[in-house]
């Protein structure tokens, strides 16, 4: 059983204020296939669930433009990294936008097709029950540092992402990991106590991208820094100074990058410099006047600023969970199943979304996005009716005060929500629904931080409410979410929610699984465990002069080895 890979063409796209989507099929390997070559199966699911929504991007013809080799690419993130151990936690997409330069993985995800397909892992096999996966390496690899990628170097990675725990990002892909077996230099077999089908597609996170025996030597914390962080990838670390900047250096004899970029061998740019910029209007100024050659995270107010200035966008919407207030069960008001349905009925997404975002930016339809294989459209569950919200909150004993915040026996109905400035109009949309929810006497305290810090005090129980998102291109990313098994800073203590968490892990069947997850959808809306607001939208803004600049299957950036500049 085989499959082709083809390979995707790089495009710019540049037509706004069109409805933005990506059809991206379901990716899995058809467990038990007797070759070990990856396989996939994309298309229809059971239970009204969809794998590949309907929708277009309407882009520019495939950037023709020949190739130049040499030169620094200057790239303007808006968060420090914090931490470049691949497998660490740093700040989000902007430390990702760094370590995904540093080490490739075992696996890469089509951006074009959702398709699982061979990088560091020429192929695979999968045992019927989804509780052992044997992989053989690509044959030639090695780290920056010259020692070669081995199956027992990746044994030690994972391993060593084990010992870590919550200190990992990537712990979550290892549920129920029982070990790595070595077979031969290049193959090995890693073996979980539980079936977990969401395994292979997380081998294309770079959360699990292997690093060298070196850095493994290091403690763990004290790589957080990046020197002595050596992977396999297109670039290496040259110095990282907190809240500046990461510059990284091309790589001499880079030679395995994925088939589905255009460039799979060394990278053409000499240099890449990762400038931490804040403000996101003083990214899209020095963009503008030549200072940075690609921005992220481009304000929605910015957007047809950029482009009527012709500078190019590179748009991708964001596959897993959406933007939205999930509640901490753990805290006593949030428990509260009248307090969590009034504060669903009293937000307004669509408001949110005209004030705070644009027309490049949905209004959530579920817990996942449009694109998210697994993805159920549960909209017409999702009621904007603040008049029901102040009954229900009547109905419950919240009786206004004076200041027209509700209080019961005595306790005021305020809430703390954290949030994290990873991306721009957070700030913007939640003091909207600040408002909103004041409207029918709810009071919210907005409290903001690092990611390390608002991941800290989830899981001390601090916050009643978190505002975020979590892009993954699988809809396992609601069980790293939500299972009482993974990370579920969110406290949820749901029976009927577990048993579809771990079933959709637990079954390669493709339909079976986006049944499982439609499930859960279900469930997290219907007992407003998490309120949906909107999805997320990756805009970058490029010069004119870059090209082959490309974001991968989670809307993240991918490597670089693509991109190169015409003019300095």
């Amino acid at each position: 059983m085989t499959t082709s890979y083809r390979r995707a063409r790089n495009t710019r796209l540049t037509v706004l204020g069109r409805a933005l989507a990506v059809a991206l099929g379901v990716s899995l390997l058809a467990a038990g296939c007797g070759s070990g070559t990856p396989t996939a199966d994309s298309g229809g699911s059971s239970g009204g669930a969809s794998t590949a929504p309907s929708g277009s991007i309407e882009a520019s013809s495939p950037d023709t433009t020949a190739p130049v080799n040499g030169g620094t690419l200057t790239f303007a993130v808006a968060n420090d990294p914090i931490n470049l151990n691949p497998s660490g936690t740093g700040s989000g997409n902007d430390t990702w936008y760094v370590t995904r330069q540093i080490v490739d993985s075992l696996t890469e995800q089509d951006p074009a097709t959702g398709e699982v397909i061979p990088w560091l892992a020429q192929s695979w096999q999968i045992s019927d029950d989804a509780k052992s996966f044997t992989f053989t390496l690509r044959p030639g690899v090695t780290f920056s540092d010259g020692t070669p990628l081995t199956a027992a170097v990746v044994k030690a990675n994972f391993d060593d992402i084990q010992a870590a725990g919550a200190k990992s990002s990537a712990i979550a892909a290892l549920t129920g990991y029982q070990g790595t077996t070595v077979v031969d230099d290049a193959t090995f077999t890693v073996v979980f106590s539980t079936p977990n089908a969401a395994f292979l597609q997380a081998t294309s996170q770079v959360g699990l991208g292997p690093v060298a025996l070196s850095t493994l030597a290091i403690p763990y914390d004290d790589r957080a820094g990046g020197q002595g962080v050596i992977g396999t990838g297109p670039f290496t670390v040259d110095h990282y100074t907190k809240n500046t900047e990461v510059v990284l250096n091309k790589r001499a004899g880079y030679d395995w990058g994925p088939k589905d970029r255009q460039h799979t061998g060394e990278a053409y740019l000499d240099q890449v410099t990762f400038k931490i910029v804040p403000e996101p209007g003083v990214r899209t100024g020095s963009l503008q006047s030549g200072q940075l050659q690609v921005i992220g995270g481009v304000a929605p107010q910015d957007i047809e600023r950029l482009s009527g200035a012709g500078q190019e966008l590179v748009i991708r919407p964001n596959p897993g969970v959406v933007f939205g207030l999930t509640g901490n069960e753990s805290r006593p008001l949030v428990s509260d199943p009248a307090v969590r349905q009034a504060i669903g009925l009293a937000v307004n997404p669509q408001d949110v979304v005209d004030t705070a975002l644009n027309e490049n930016f949905k209004v959530a339809t579920s817990v996942l996005g449009e694109n998210t294989p697994g993805w159920v459209d549960l909209s017409a569950d999702l009621v904007h009716d603040p008049e029901q919200a102040k009954s229900v909150l009547d109905a419950a004993g919240w009786t206004v005060g004076a200041d027209g915040i509700r209080q019961k026996d005595g306790q005021r109905l305020h809430l703390v929500v954290a949030w994290i400035g990873n991306f721009g109009p957070n700030q913007t949309a939640l003091e909207l629904i600040q408002q909103q929810l004041k409207d029918v006497g709810i009071e919210i305290e907005l409290v903001t931080g690092t990611v390390p810090d608002i991941l800290a005090g989830q899981k001390d129980g601090k916050y009643d409410l978190t505002w975020g998102n979590l892009s993954r291109a699988d809809g396992d990313v609601l069980r790293v979410q939500y299972s009482t098994k993974a990370t579920n800073y969110a406290k949820i203590d749901d029976p009927a929610l577990e048993e579809a968490l771990q079933a959709q892990q637990a079954t390669a069947d493709p339909a079976k699984r986006a049944a499982f997850q439609a499930t859960a959808q279900k469930i997290l809306i219907d007992k407003y465990y998490v309120i949906p607001v909107h999805e997320l939208t990756t805009v970058l803004g490029t010069a004119p002069a870059v090209h082959g600049v490309v974001l991968g299957a989670d809307s993240r950036l991918s490597q670089l080895t693509d991109a190169f500049v015409t003019t300095q």
